[in-house]
């Protein structure tokens, strides 16, 4: 199949991404997005199931000839920011917007459905295409699509995250943890309010939650092994009413993000002591919410193998590099903790194209180019592994 036209799809996937990326829904109300895909999915005379997961849905192509199953996934849900970019597809759902890409993922992944449909005559077993909802909000999609059976008798996954950060025209992966676990804590103070001048009949929440903010800082400097990356971040202190209030509440929320599992317990079993004591200590209440969302994606290592080869062979040396860990977090990690698989970084920065903004950006855009890159890729990955000997 390489002698296939893959420009002539790359029309399409445009057209595609814009319409999506002008009508963008928040994670698990898909419905529009789920209707698109489906439509186009069952155009392409692709064996189409819809409301997997609530709002997902699965492609399911069947080879000519028998071989094994892999799995192609693709996110479709958006984020609650209000687009401000100045182009004609801009979104036209007020605080609605493709802020991340995954307008372009699925695209790329309809123009690989449409590839397999053209080519299941020459195809070795199974490529079962997953669209995903809800990857912006834990506990994610993938949970729900893996529990309604979309990984079912599935070999090897592989999934792509068109990144900015990165030049449009390389890609990049790394074997075993390449994005963090992701957890989230909310920490509730209760003193006892009064009068800013007799603070010594008070408990003062807002003096006690700054004191909390500075000790969980240490976790990091002073508890965690300082060859293990991990961040520890204090996003919201609300406390106080007015300026001669002693504030009785307090309320500290935060994320936390490691690569190893060891750490991550560490630090959530740190955030409760410290937290507990110091409260105790000055006398007031303490409430903690601590959710453990997802966890660190860890690519498989034969599979980040096949990637490099598949890619370097595709798009030459110099377009194809390790990525050093990343911070951010992906429920595809939910994927391979389940099979072997590979999640792989598609650039789609451009600075002449303005495609310039960090991901979860108002201005967010990409260079569409990239999700022919990622659709190749992807089409690339999924043909080497059911090409591969049964013996390897």
């Amino acid at each position: 199949m390489g002698d296939y036209n893959w420009q002539a799809l790359y029309p399409d996937m445009v057209q595609w991404r814009r319409h999506l990326h002008q009508h963008p829904e928040l994670s698990y109300q898909e419905h529009q997005t789920m209707a698109f895909v489906a439509e186009r999915l069952r155009s392409f005379g692709v064996e189409t199931q819809d409301g997997v997961g609530d709002t997902g849905v699965i492609g399911i192509i069947k080879g000519s000839l028998p071989g094994k199953t892999v799995a192609l996934r693709a996110d479709m849900d958006a984020l609650p920011i209000q687009d401000e970019k100045d182009c004609e597809y801009a979104s036209q759902v007020p605080g609605v917007m493709h802020a991340c890409g995954h307008d372009g993922h699925t695209s790329g992944l309809l123009a690989v459905a449409r590839y397999f449909s053209e080519n299941r005559e020459k195809l070795r077993g199974e490529v079962r295409l997953i669209f995903q909802p809800g990857e912006e909000v834990c506990p994610g999609g993938a949970l729900k699509m893996i529990e309604a059976g979309a990984l079912n008798g599935v070999d090897a996954i592989y999934g792509v995250h068109l990144w900015t950060p990165f030049a449009a025209g390389t890609l990049a992966s790394a074997p075993g943890p390449v994005m963090a676990s992701t957890d989230e804590f909310f920490i509730n103070i209760t003193g006892k309010g009064g009068h800013g001048g007799i603070p010594h009949v008070t408990v003062d929440s807002l003096l006690i939650g700054a004191q909390l903010v500075v000790q969980l800082q240490s976790i990091i400097s002073r508890n965690v092994n300082p060859l293990n990356p991990a961040v520890l971040t204090v996003g919201t202190f609300q406390s106080g009413t007015a300026q001669n209030i002693i504030a009785e509440n307090c309320r500290i929320t935060g994320t936390v993000r490691t690569f190893d599992e060891e750490t991550r317990t560490l630090i959530r079993k740190r955030i409760e002591e410290v937290s507990q004591q110091l409260c105790a200590l000055n006398g007031a209440e303490v409430d903690i919410e601590y959710m453990m969302g997802y966890p660190t994606l860890v690519n498989h290592a034969g599979e980040t193998e096949r990637f490099f080869r598949v890619a370097k062979e595709m798009f030459g040396q110099e377009q194809v590099f390790q990525t050093p860990p990343m911070m951010p977090a992906e429920d595809f990690a939910y994927y391979v903790q389940k099979v072997p698989g590979c999640f792989i970084f598609v650039g789609a920065g451009n600075q002449e194209l303005g495609a310039v903004y960090p991901h979860h950006h108002a201005r967010f855009d990409i260079d569409e180019s990239a999700m022919l890159s990622a659709a190749r890729i992807l089409a690339a990955m999924a043909e080497d592994f059911l090409n591969q000997p049964e013996t390897e």
